[in-house]
């Protein structure tokens, strides 16, 4: 790729820290879509990297699904389905579904016109037939509440095979009372009409009681013999529910509940589940039931076991292979290290802004993939900023701090005079420390060396590599008489930039200077004039006879304009 950042040069016999050129000739190139380097293959190798853990190896994490990212992480505390029956109950409708089977005692009304004007509201007799006058009976029972025009016009045409139109409809159904037992919240009778399903019972009963009912355990009794079991959890995930005629007098029997397992974590349904058999689930009935979500790869498994607590971990094929107790909960988790790091690319870049590389790739190796315009990038200024590091450094920060407060306070004072200008200066020096509390650290890394060969740093997710641009002038700042930007000049040395800016002030000391190139790099009693993009800063001096605090004072807040990349001239 042109216009590439320069890599660490190795040495002459090949085994430099940077890549060989006998090696690069071995190897093919790599491929680079110039937007991510996730197509890049990684080494081949038996086992992961051997090192120190970092925050991208960490241990097992809980991932919520995207739909439900304010989901609370915890133990499954709802019973699957319990939310069918939290609804109040709702009346009968007197217009059934259209696959309702009719039945004697059912209401139909029928009209016809054109060369008969008749109009019939009638009732189903016990034979199943509806008398139609000038027609006869007309066998309706058993026929569907959407087949019942056509039945009807049929038999009409029959006898007036011309100019006659035919509207039936069914008026309401027959009116039922149906028992519904067993572990409900409200066992009764309740009334109904025929068309109405085993679900509007039970929602009249109150529903099932999720700590003792069984969603998978459902009879229907009629004289003394059950004619049919029911398994809410067809109806849950497949949406199938039998289709039952009630009768006068028939029985709903809720039965016990069975074995319960909870299933939480990186799941999407966060449920507890009831078990197909009396005593255990499955494994895979639980995988197939919870739906793990993919970043899931491992599972932890509490329960009892022989009145003794019970915990294990395992991976997720191992837990298909377990057979899970009533009462057990299944935590579902996110346990693998990432391959591959994100890092960010800022300033003077053409493309990618972002990244992906494999975990083990290093600064070096991955410039090669940031193409820059050579004429604005400065390649030898590049820098790292890590929020790891951020993190450290403004730690660090508020320790040198903390103990310059205690040396503040509780230093000793021979006299009363040194007690009093050390309580004046204590106060001044603690407006300093409130300044200096309040600063954010970059977290900034320099990678570049004086020569601008860069050093062979693992990244790490979240670093943002900085490539700055090029710049023709001199940050003079520090203890200078007017801080200010001088356009760099070729030939000029150290002593005319410090002119250039007003010449040093009376706390400023020719031996206190720092020159700090754009990469971070800082080079105290500089030698060699600076650069373009360079900031000359000249450090506060203290003289030698005054007393440790004011050494320590000097050495913090120089600590933290550092981490700070700021320099403040007061």
């Amino acid at each position: 790729m042109p216009n590439l950042l320069p890599r660490q040069p190795t040495t002459q016999d090949g085994t430099g820290t940077g890549t060989a050129p006998s090696d690069q000739a071995a190897q093919p190139p790599p491929v680079f879509d110039r937007r991510s380097l996730a197509d890049i293959p990684g080494q081949t190798r038996g086992m992961e990297r051997i090192g120190s853990p970092t925050q991208a190896e960490g241990g097992p994490t809980l991932v919520a699904p995207l739909g439900d990212q304010g989901r609370i992480t915890g133990p499954a505390t709802a019973v699957f389905g319990a939310s069918l029956f939290t609804g109040s109950a709702q009346s009968s409708s007197d217009a059934p579904n259209p696959n309702y089977v009719l039945q004697p005692g059912d209401r139909v009304s029928v009209r016809a016109w054109g060369a008969v004007d008749s109009e019939l509201m009638g009732v189903i007799d016990p034979a199943g037939n509806l008398f139609l006058p000038n027609i006869g009976p007309i066998r309706v029972a058993g026929v569907r509440v959407g087949d019942l025009q056509s039945v009807v016009e049929g038999e009409i045409r029959k006898v007036y095979t011309t100019q006659v139109q035919v509207y039936a409809t069914v008026l309401s159904t027959q009116r039922i009372g149906v028992f519904v037992t067993g572990f409900v919240r409200s066992p009764g009778r309740f009334a109904g009409v025929a068309s109405d399903s085993i679900l509007d019972f039970l929602v009249r009963a109150g529903g099932i009681d999720p700590g003792r009912g069984s969603f998978r355990e459902i009879a229907l009794n009629r004289g003394g013999n059950t004619v049919a079991r029911i398994d809410l959890y067809r109806f849950l995930l497949e949406g199938q529910l039998p289709i039952l005629r009630l009768q006068e007098g028939d029985t709903i029997v809720v039965g016990r509940q069975r074995a319960m397992v909870g299933a939480d974590g990186a799941v999407r349904n966060n449920y507890l589940f009831e078990s197909t058999a009396r005593a255990n689930l499955t494994g895979r009935e639980l995988i197939d039931l919870a739906r793990p979500l993919p970043a899931a790869t491992n599972a932890v498994i509490r329960g009892v076991r022989n009145a003794q607590p019970f915990s294990r971990y395992m991976s997720i094929n191992e837990l298909a292979q377990q057979t899970l107790l009533d009462q057990d909960t299944v935590t579902f988790v996110a346990d693998v290290a990432a391959r591959t790091v994100r890092v960010s690319v800022e300033g003077s870049r053409l493309y990618p802004s972002v990244l992906v590389a494999d975990r083990d790739i290093n600064l070096c190796q991955i410039l090669d993939h940031i193409a820059v315009d050579p004429v604005l990038a400065n390649t030898e200024g590049v820098f790292v900023m890590r929020p790891s590091l951020a993190l450290r450094q403004k730690r660090s920060i508020d320790e040198a701090l903390d103990r310059l407060e205690r040396q503040l306070f509780l230093a000793p004072s021979a006299t009363t005079r040194i007690a009093e200008s050390r309580t004046a200066e204590a106060a001044l020096i603690s407006q300093y420390i409130s300044r200096a509390r309040r600063v954010q650290p970059e977290g900034t890394l320099v990678v570049m060396s004086n020569d601008g060969t860069c050093a062979p740093l693992r990244l790490e997710t979240g670093d943002v590599i900085v490539i700055p641009e090029r710049s023709q002038t001199v940050m003079v700042q520090g203890e200078v008489n007017a801080p200010q930007a001088v356009v760099w000049r070729e030939g000029w040395s150290i002593d005319q930039y410090i002119e250039a800016a007003g010449g040093l002030s009376p706390r400023g000391n020719r031996s206190t200077l720092m020159v700090r190139r754009p990469s971070g790099f800082a080079q105290l009693s500089p030698s060699q004039p600076p650069r373009p993009g360079d900031e000359l800063i000249a450090l506060p001096y203290l003289d030698p006879k005054y007393w440790q605090l004011g050494t320590d004072l000097v050495t913090a807040l120089f600590q933290v304009a550092l981490a700070a990349r700021v320099f403040i001239n007061n």
